[in-house]
């Protein structure tokens, strides 16, 4: 490692405001408010429209409070539902009439970046891979900044440690002075003490971080281009990039993967325009100034009624809230290529990793009330938390529609005890049925088809992603993979939510980016809820007792252990099916993909033959 230079990082108070004497004002864009009022006022008038159009619709034979409160539930969901179509409207509008780019080489002003990559049992072929491709694009890159790379090591297994310090020393001998490399004794604090003790160490002598993922690439145009971002605005705190999904070879990883490029990019443009100089961070591949990060995002620990305090988890979130209460601007530009993250091979692999961000995301309730916080990032903590909650929302509804049916003909209740608390709930016939099923659907998918009509407007041509033919295939292929899948992460994050209302913690493991291995006896415990209630759902069915329009959502949950066994399926393994889903980086990788790839490989071929490296 380098000379420490140290920097003061503060604790920052949740009980009173902080105002950054260096942090640079900077006006909001002219038409930010009119991109706010044109996202948020659309979709709070569609949710009061349903809400009045299902309150006269149950009020017909008289409106009980049980009616009520599953009016209430179906306004609660759809309005985040009609927040996600709005902003992908607006991002189709954004794409339309692009800003013009502020940066130009005469007024960025050189920065010295630490890009720091910290890691935690990772496969060390790949930590390194990314590493050495991140660094040879940028000694190529035109710059007026300079970069040093830092892999910050929490690694708790010391075979694993004594490769990366192998690879470590195969990495210097091609960029000298150019990485670092260090391991922590304890991993206090996981994550955000890994960081910490490197802002607090060695801060002093980088005006910016890069903070990267151990699974982050980014090419050397990307790097730089946010690099320029901060360098040219100087009340930038945080400039976040949007990542791409690469690497995926299963059937679920690949669905994630295609989502993500194809059905993402409308949404981040609109996401970016009403969140302007209040945007949020996501914990990677984002460019920050470090001393404003040193002075105003220093997390404090939340206390406990019993036992010791907390550390506050999805740390990303409060950071980027405490930048913008301090006075620093948190920008989000979509725009940037060349930015890449990896994604859960697997069905339970993605409910693992969920399951951690449940608990970090919900832990935000503590904090919706502090009063310092700008009102968009209390938002996007908000959005965060609703992320969750909607799933519960949505299986209460779905169980109270399988239960109460649509009449007496078709209510289970009534038929089994003889008790209807709603004798008045209407009759859904074939037209309304159709009606309802169909609106519902089309709010949801709605986000995916913009996606999937503006994707040339984004750059993606037909022939990098399989010809138009095998496009349209793979848009279809998503869509009902997702709407299959849908019904079970519905379940897995109330179940998640429900783990953590009884007091249930997730514990910070390793994740398995490669996939997991599961056995059919795993598959079958870890999916046993879901596939209980969807077995319930179709013998409903089948008796009469539940309506027939809940027939996708139980064929779903009643063939979860099947699906979650096919999630898991390499796509690659065959030529039929290796470039279903495909995306523009997968069937046309750009060079810094293709350079990771080949420098994984060769770490990989060094680390194999290699003689193990004595421990001090």
């Amino acid at each position: 490692m380098p000379a420490p230079r140290p920097l003061l990082r503060p604790i920052q108070r949740l009980d009173r405001p902080f105002r950054d004497p260096k942090a640079v004002a900077m006006q909001a864009h002219s038409t930010t408010r009119r991109w706010r009022i044109g996202v948020f006022l659309p979709a709070i008038l569609a949710t009061l429209g349903l809400l009045a159009a299902f309150t006269q619709w149950f009020a017909i034979n008289g409106f009980s409070w049980f009616e009520g409160v599953v009016v209430g539930l179906m306004a609660f969901t759809f309005f985040w539902i009609s927040l996600s179509v709005t902003t992908a409207v607006a991002g189709v509008v954004a794409m339309r009439h692009p800003r013009p780019c502020a940066t130009t080489q005469g007024l960025v002003k050189p920065l010295d970046v630490a890009l720091l990559m910290p890691i935690y049992n990772e496969v060390t072929s790949d930590v390194f891979g990314n590493a050495a491709a991140m660094i040879a694009a940028l000694k190529i890159e035109k710059s007026a900044h300079t970069f040093t790379l830092f892999v910050l090591s929490d690694t708790r297994d010391d075979l694993t440690a004594k490769r990366e310090l192998e690879a470590f020393q195969t990495l210097w001998a091609s960029f000298p002075n150019k990485v670092f490399y260090r391991r922590r004794v304890e991993n206090t604090d996981y994550k955000v003490g890994n960081l910490t003790e490197w802002v607090e160490r060695y801060g002093g002598a980088y005006p910016a971080m890069l903070v990267l993922d151990a699974d982050s690439l980014m090419s050397g145009a990307a790097i730089v281009e946010l690099a320029d971002a901060m360098g040219s605005d100087p009340g930038a705190g945080l400039v976040q990039s949007f990542p791409r999904l690469i690497g995926a070879q299963t059937l679920f990883g690949r669905m994630l993967q295609f989502a993500s490029r194809i059905h993402g990019a409308a949404p981040a443009e609109g996401l970016a325009r009403w969140t302007d100089r209040e945007g949020n961070y996501w914990g990677h591949n984002a460019i920050i100034r470090t001393e404003a990060f040193a002075s105003c995002a220093g997390l404090p620990r939340l206390p406990s009624r019993r036992g010791p305090s907390h550390l506050i988890l999805s740390h990303d979130f409060v950071e980027a809230a405490f930048l913008r209460r301090a006075g620093w601007s948190v920008r989000f530009l979509p725009h940037i290529q060349g930015s890449y993250e990896e994604a859960p091979a697997t069905l339970i692999d993605f409910v693992l990793r969920d399951r951690r961000w449940c608990q970090g995301n919900l832990q935000h309730l503590r904090l919706l009330g502090i009063r310092s916080f700008h009102p968009v990032s209390r938002l996007h903590l908000l959005c965060g938390i609703i992320s969750y909650l909607t799933s519960p929302a949505w299986l209460m509804l779905l169980l109270v529609w399988a239960l109460f049916g649509d009449g007496k003909n078709t209510n289970a209740v009534h038929y089994f005890s003889g008790y209807d608390p709603q004798v008045s709930w209407p009759e859904i016939n074939v037209g309304n049925g159709l009606a309802i099923l169909g609106f519902v659907y089309t709010m949801l998918l709605a986000p995916k088809i913009i996606g999937a009509v503006m994707a040339p407007r984004t750059g993606i041509q037909m022939r990098d992603v399989g010809g138009a033919p095998q496009f349209v295939l793979s848009v279809v292929t998503e869509i009902i993979l997702s709407v299959a899948y849908a019904p079970i992460l519905m379940v897995q994050q109330s179940i998640s939510v429900a783990r953590r209302t009884i007091g249930i913690s997730e514990t910070w493991t390793p994740q398995q980016r490669g996939g997991g291995k599961y056995s059919v006896a795993v598959m079958t415990k870890f999916h046993l809820f879901e596939t209980v209630i969807g077995t319930l759902l179709v013998a409903g069915i089948v008796l009469g007792l539940v309506t027939l329009w809940l027939s996708p959502i139980a064929a779903s949950l009643c063939l979860a252990i099947p699906l979650s066994a096919l999630s898991g399926m390499n796509l690659n393994a065959h030529s039929w099916s290796a470039k279903q889903l495909g995306t523009p980086e997968q069937l046309a990788p750009p060079d810094i993909i293709r350079c990771a790839m080949a420098e994984r490989h060769r770490f990989a071929t060094t680390l194999s033959t290699s003689q193990p490296i004595a421990a001090e």
